[in-house]
C-alpha cells in the first residue's frame, strides 16, 4: 500500500493532469484521485472508535434510544469491539411498562431486537453533558457515575460520533442536567484535534435545527466531516410513527435513512458522499446538510463503522419513505398522548388520565407561545411584527449567536423562572439568541424573562 507521502505526490499529479485535460477526460482522472484518497483508509493500522448518544428519556421518545441501539449493531457487525464503543442512553425503554415487547427494542415495525448486547456505559443520572465532554476528552477525573469508559483514541485512530434526540437553535438536549451547546461541542472537537486524538472523525447529528451545531463553527481543516438531519432553521422528523402496537415513533427519518443504507450496502465500497446523497434523497422533509472537511466524503464507510456485507432483507427497505409514517419531531409527544386517549376504554380511569395528559401538553404549548411572544415584545416593543423579528434567521455560515455566554445564561434563566424547555419549546431558543445578538446583556435578558413568565 502506498505511504501517505506517495499518495500526496500522486494526488498532486492527478490534479495537474485534471486541469490539463479536456473536460470529457477529467472524470477518469477524478476516479483515479478518489482511489488514492481511499487507499489510505480501508486498511487502517489504528483503532475504530464510536461514541453513540441518545439525548432523551421517556417512552414517548422511544425512537432516540432505538436509533442508538441500531447504530451499535452496525458497529458490531463491522467488527468494532465493545471496549471501543461508548454508549449514552437513559435506558428506560426496554423494561418500560408500556413496551409491548419487554426487554426488546426495535427500530422499525416487526424489526429485530437492536437492544441485545448494547453496553450500558452511561445510563440514568450519568447521561449528562459534563460526562459527554469528559468522555470525549478522556478526562476520567471529570466523570460522575457511569462505566468509566472514555475515548482513549490516538493519532492513527478513526472516530465516529452519533447523536440522536431533540435539538434547538444552538443546542442539543441531554436526559439529565444542562444542554450540549454548539460552542462547547466544537471546542471539544478542536481540543481533540490539537491533542492528536484522531486521524479523522465523522459526526452524524439527528435533531431539530441540528445544522446550527456546526454551521459557522466547525472548521474545515481539523479532519472532521459532519452531516446533520436538518439545516440550522428547521425541524427534523420522526419515522415509523404509524405503528399501532408501540403507540410512538420507532425511529427518526434521517437516522433510519443512514442506518438502513448502511445495512443495505457493503461498507467497504460505499463512500460517505454516496451515503450522504442517499440519505438526503430519502430524508425529504428537511434539508440534510454536510459540513467540515468535504474531502473526507470520498472515504469509505468502512473506515469508521468497519467492514460489513449487506443484509439481504435490508436491501428491500431502500425505497421512498412512507409519508404516513412521518411526524414532526416536535409533535411526536402529542401523537403519543393522542394514541393513549384513542386506545383507552371509554369511561375508564385510564381514559381520563390520558385525556388530562393530552390537555396539559396542549395548554403547556400555549403557555410557552405566550411567554416567548411576551419576551419578544419586551425586546422590540409593542409592534405587530415583533415575534417574527425576534425569530429572524441569520445568514448561512453564521453561528446562531455571537455571544454564547449571554445565550447560555438566557436559556438557563428561562428554565429557572419559566420551567423546562420541552421539545416543543426549544424551537424558541432563537428568540433568546437574537436578544443577545441585539446587544442585550445577561441581566437585561433575565429581567425580561422574569417579567414575561410571572405575568
Amino acid at each position: 500500500m502506498p505511504d501517505m507521502s506517495t499518495n500526496i505526490a500522486l494526488l498532486l499529479l492527478a490534479t495537474f493532469l485534471a486541469l490539463s485535460l479536456p473536460c470529457e477526460c477529467r472524470n477518469n482522472v477524478a476516479d483515479v484521485s478518489r482511489m488514492f484518497l481511499q487507499s489510505d483508509n480501508v486498511e487502517d493500522k489504528g483503532t475504530k472508535w464510536a461514541v453513540l448518544v441518545a439525548g432523551s428519556y421517556g417512552y414517548w421518545n422511544y425512537r432516540h434510544q432505538a436509533d442508538i441501539c441500531h447504530a451499535y449493531q452496525i458497529m458490531k457487525r463491522g467488527g468494532l469491539k465493545d471496549e471501543n464503543i461508548i454508549v449514552f442512553m437513559y435506558d428506560d425503554i426496554a423494561s418500560n411498562s408500556e413496551n409491548p415487547t419487554p426487554g426488546i427494542i426495535i427500530n422499525k415495525p416487526n424489526g429485530t431486537d437492536v437492544y441485545k448486547g448494547v453496553p450500558k456505559d452511561y445510563t440514568g443520572n450519568s447521561t449528562t453533558a459534563a460526562n459527554l465532554y469528559a468522555v470525549l476528552l478522556a478526562n476520567k477525573t471529570g466523570l460522575s457515575g457511569g462505566s468509566g469508559k472514555v475515548l482513549e483514541s490516538g493519532p492513527n485512530d478513526r472516530v465516529f460520533f452519533y447523536y440522536a434526540d431533540h435539538g434547538a437553535p444552538g443546542l442539543l438536549a441531554m436526559p439529565v442536567g444542562d444542554d450540549v451547546y454548539a460552542t462547547d461541542l466544537n471546542r471539544v472537537f478542536k481540543t481533540l484535534h490539537e491533542s492528536n486524538k484522531y486521524k479523522s472523525m465523522v459526526v452524524y447529528i439527528e435533531a431539530c435545527e441540528s445544522g446550527s451545531m456546526v454551521d459557522g463553527l466547525l472548521p474545515s481543516n481539523i479532519g472532521i466531516y459532519a452531516t446533520t438531519a436538518s439545516n440550522p432553521n428547521e425541524s427534523s422528523w420522526g419515522y415509523y410513527c404509524d405503528d399501532s402496537v408501540y403507540n410512538t415513533c420507532l425511529g427518526d427519518l434521517y437516522s433510519i435513512a443512514w442506518m438502513e443504507d448502511s445495512d443495505a450496502h457493503n461498507s467497504a465500497s460505499e463512500t460517505l458522499e454516496r451515503q450522504y446523497k442517499m440519505v438526503r434523497e430519502r430524508t425529504n422533509l428537511s434539508h440534510v446538510m454536510q459540513y467540515g472537511n468535504m474531502g473526507m466524503s470520498q472515504q469509505y464507510l468502512a473506515t469508521y463503522v468497519g467492514k460489513s456485507e449487506p443484509i439481504p432483507s435490508a436491501v428491500s427497505n431502500m425505497g421512498s419513505m412512507n409519508p404516513a409514517s412521518i411526524v414532526n419531531q416536535r409533535d411526536t409527544d402529542l401523537l403519543y398522548y393522542q394514541r393513549k386517549v384513542e386506545k383507552a376504554r371509554e369511561g375508564s380511569a385510564e381514559k381520563v388520565a390520558a385525556k388530562r395528559a393530552l390537555d396539559e401538553e396542549i395548554a403547556h404549548r400555549a403557555k410557552i407561545d405566550g411567554q416567548m411572544e411576551s419576551i419578544a415584545k419586551s425586546m422590540l416593543g409593542e409592534r405587530v411584527d415583533a415575534f417574527s423579528i425576534a425569530n429572524a434567521l441569520r445568514t448561512a455560515g453564521s453561528p446562531v449567536v455571537d455571544d454564547w455566554d449571554c445565550f447560555k445564561s438566557s436559556v438557563r434563566a428561562y428554565k429557572r423562572h419559566c420551567g423546562q424547555l420541552t421539545s416543543y419549546g426549544r424551537q424558541y431558543t432563537r428568540v433568546l439568541a437574537n436578544m443577545c445578538n441585539n446587544g442585550a446583556n445577561t441581566q437585561k435578558v433575565e429581567s425580561i424573562i422574569i417579567q414575561a413568565c410571572s405575568a
